[in-house]
């Protein structure tokens, strides 16, 4: 093998080295992300979500005594 092929097949390892490393880092990151969706985003859009449903369940249990009210008048 020659010193020009032997450079090429070291910077193609070594290239192949760094992907290696930037798809763990990639997968690492990515897991992380979704941990943090799971963990914190989606309760807090539940718990937003619930608390929505409760405000719209107020607004509409006045409505009907509104009703209740004007219909008996």
């Amino acid at each position: 093998m020659s010193s020009t092929e032997r450079k090429a097949k070291d910077r193609f390892q070594k290239m192949g080295s760094r992907l290696d490393e930037g798809a763990q880092k990639l997968e690492q990151e990515s897991e992380r992300a979704i941990a943090y969706i799971n963990n914190e985003v989606v309760p807090a859009i539940r718990n937003h979500s619930s608390k929505a449903l409760r405000v719209a369940a107020e607004q509409l249990r006045k409505l009907a005594e509104y009703m209740d009210q004007h219909r008996s008048s």
